[in-house]
């Protein structure tokens, strides 16, 4: 079930649509469930000036990808790059714990679309995309473990891989 804030933001989403001439783009998707998110980006004196999104995807997708416009705009870059799956997902007053890719999506495609900015005001051409963020893996009650990526509980027969987003979490916990 999903809170007001996240149907809100799904029902009207904001900054909504492809973005003529954009600055940078950020484009990611999630083949386990189908979502595909792409944010576009108008920077000016290094601050997030402008900010849209076209997402394809489940409510959850629509929402984070709201929402983090929403966060983003008028940021400066070094701002921006700080916001993270758990800031949006709480922002969104929570998603389900199967939805919590979702918020993955949102700040991947942010950062992504920042970096994408860097190089071409570098001039630097991105020819393969920095590796995958690391979250800060942290143990609940009882000492259960859980994905930093998605918040789902993790499969204590394979403590490095996360079947519900995806994610290779590389180490031993």
């Amino acid at each position: 079930m999903y809170n007001k804030v996240v149907m809100d933001h799904f029902k009207n989403p904001r900054n909504v649509g492809e973005m003529e001439n954009p600055d940078a783009v950020g484009e990611v998707g999630n083949p386990l469930c189908g979502d595909m998110m792409h944010i576009y980006l108008k920077v000016k004196d290094d601050k997030i000036d402008d900010i849209s999104f076209q997402t394809f995807g489940c409510g959850s997708a629509i929402a984070v990808s709201s929402m983090l416009t929403e966060m983003a705009k008028g940021k400066s870059l070094e701002e921006a790059k700080k916001l993270s799956n758990q800031d949006i997902a709480d922002a969104l007053e929570g998603l389900p714990k199967n939805k919590m890719h979702c918020s993955n999506l949102g700040a991947d495609a942010l950062h992504q679309a920042i970096q994408d900015y860097e190089a071409r005001r570098d001039g630097v051409s991105l020819k393969e995309p920095e590796p995958k963020r690391k979250e800060i893996h942290e143990h609940g009650e009882g000492g259960n473990c859980y994905c930093p990526y998605c918040n789902v509980e993790l499969d204590e027969d394979s403590p490095t891989f996360c079947t519900a987003c995806q994610s290779d979490l590389g180490e031993e916990h």
